[in-house]
């Protein structure tokens, strides 16, 4: 399939600058212990682009109800949601319930434009109104559940529930152990009759919270700050409307992300937001923290999950999960990036990282050497040694024999690298062998395992005395871009090739084949050093 062969919707082509194309709310919790710290909060909310807030009252240190609830409310430059959360539900409320309630009717009488009530104390409060309530209140009547999430079932059950009780808006919030039990929310989102806010939490529900827009939430919740959140999960305003560009997205957005665990790192949504908005390209990219591929590509099989790259440690289920696979992937064993193809569903897989890291290496070499860029391979007849067998490792020593090196593979376990370096008609060796392995000098080594990533820094796959043998040396990690085998390396001579180099490179060519234009590559470079 080429680039050009993919048909791309005429809704995939322009989005009117600076509109919005959905009509979700953006709402910022304000967690202050007084009334002066909240007013401050939700100022901050306002300049950062929020549309309301939720005031959590159960925060405040001696609340007094009618004065406090007065100046907030007459005082907040933005709409609020009135939440006083009790210790039952999630909150910090643990006083008397009955006079809990008493303070969530003087918040309706008081000018607040949303009151959260919960579904267990819901009957109770509405009968205590006796159905009066100013015109431009809404009630939202909530759920929520620490545990899991529920079956599509018992989600639909719960929603009727809510709305029976006289709800404006229903709200639910589950917790995500799963990252398919975020498609059940969207299956809430995309059949509601009436307003609804429905999320997961933790960070495998993630993505409900991003794509409310998409499938037509209510409202979705941003932290002020990244970090001080009222739920597990919650991103924060900043990355809502600058990295994920939510405005933007709309119920034909197709969506697209990285595959990984752990994924909280990765850069790539960085980069490819920022590329797709600059192309006017209606897409997401998100981080998709999953724990097992098939679980995944059947709970999103719908044609808007339309493409996605793949990490550590996924790359070989990527490819068993894949209708049909490139043939330099099927050679490698791995995967780096999956494709749907328009026309028919299907899952198609491809293996890009070894021209990013291969592409690096050869550039460092030859600038080292002054060999010009037409005289062939500067890796050919070089000792190769790379380190780790799981996906990258089988790109790597796949690539370099592409380029006549000869290569050596060092893996933990001895048998995982006699089997590939059987199929690069290379030569197997243990970690520990590779603390003294030393036929010749000048050789180049390639790290393809995690050992040294963010947050273990200290790490490092192989000792500095074995590095003076080397005459580069690369590191596929990319956080931190200077990892300490490499700043190691630099200090024994050898010449270093960041990780962000093949990270890169591949990057152009996953774009090209989401997007089907070309790459952005001074802007793709350009993000790519300001996040790392």
């Amino acid at each position: 399939m080429t680039l050009s062969s993919i048909p791309l919707a005429t809704a995939d082509l322009q989005i009117a600058a600076g509109g919005r194309r959905n009509s979700t709310l953006l709402c910022s919790p304000v967690m202050g212990e007084s009334v002066d710290q909240m007013l401050s909060q939700i100022r901050k909310a306002k300049e950062q682009g929020a549309d309301l807030v939720e005031v959590r009252l159960d925060f405040l240190k001696n609340f007094s109800p009618k004065q406090d609830l007065e100046i907030l409310l007459k005082q907040s430059p933005l709409p609020t949601l009135v939440t006083y959360r009790p210790k039952w539900e999630g909150g910090q409320y643990e006083g008397d319930d009955s006079r809990r309630l008493d303070t969530l009717r003087l918040a309706l009488e008081s000018g607040a434009d949303y009151v959260d009530v919960e579904l267990q104390v819901a009957h109770e409060f509405f009968s205590s109104i006796h159905g009066k309530k100013p015109e431009k209140v809404k009630i939202i009547v909530s759920s929520h559940n620490y545990e899991n999430t529920p079956s599509s079932e018992e989600l639909g059950n719960l929603v009727a529930r809510i709305q029976a009780t006289g709800a404006d808006i229903v709200k639910i919030a589950t917790t995500a152990l799963d990252i398919s039990d975020c498609a059940r929310i969207f299956q809430v989102l995309a059949h509601s009759q009436v307003p609804t806010i429905a999320i997961a939490m933790e960070e495998r529900g993630l993505i409900s919270r991003i794509l409310a827009p998409k499938f037509g939430g209510f409202l979705t919740f941003g932290a002020i700050e990244a970090g001080v959140v009222s739920a597990p999960g919650q991103p924060s305003i900043k990355d809502l409307l600058d990295l994920y560009n939510l405005r933007q997205i709309g119920p034909d957005t197709k969506v697209h992300g990285v595959i990984g665990k752990p994924i909280g790192h990765s850069k790539s949504p960085h980069l490819y937001n920022a590329a797709f908005k600059s192309v006017n390209f209606n897409g997401i990219y998100l981080p998709l923290l999953v724990d097992s591929v098939a679980n995944f590509v059947n709970a999103y099989s719908s044609p808007d999950f339309v493409g996605y790259s793949y990490t550590i440690p996924h790359k070989e289920d990527g490819l068993r999960c894949c209708d049909e696979v490139d043939p330099i992937a099927k050679a490698i064993g791995a995967i780096s990036q999956m494709i749907r193809r328009p026309t028919d569903g299907k899952l198609i897989g491809y293996n890009v990282d070894y021209l990013g890291a291969i592409a690096a290496i050869e550039e460092a070499l030859r600038a080292s050497n002054g060999a010009s860029p037409t005289t062939g391979s500067p890796l050919a007849g070089k000792l190769f040694v790379v380190i780790g067998a799981g996906g990258a490792g089988k790109a790597l020593a796949y690539g370099g024999m592409e380029k006549g090196a000869r290569v050596v593979v060092a893996n933990r376990t001895y048998e995982k690298a006699k089997e590939l370096a059987s199929k690069v008609g290379g030569q197997a060796i243990t970690l520990a062998e590779l603390e003294d392995f030393h036929p010749e000098d000048g050789m180049v080594l390639a790290n393809t395992t995690s050992v040294g990533m963010k947050p273990n820094v200290d790490l490092t796959p192989l000792s500095k005395n074995a590095l003076s043998r080397y005459c580069l040396v690369f590191d596929a990690i990319y956080t931190p871009k200077l990892t300490r085998l490499l700043r190691e390396a630099q200090e024994c001579g050898a010449i270093p090739v960041y990780g962000t180099e093949m990270f890169i490179n591949q990057a152009f060519v996953q774009f090209e084949r989401f997007t089907g234009y070309p790459a952005p590559k001074q802007l793709i470079r350009d993000t790519l050093a300001k996040n790392t």
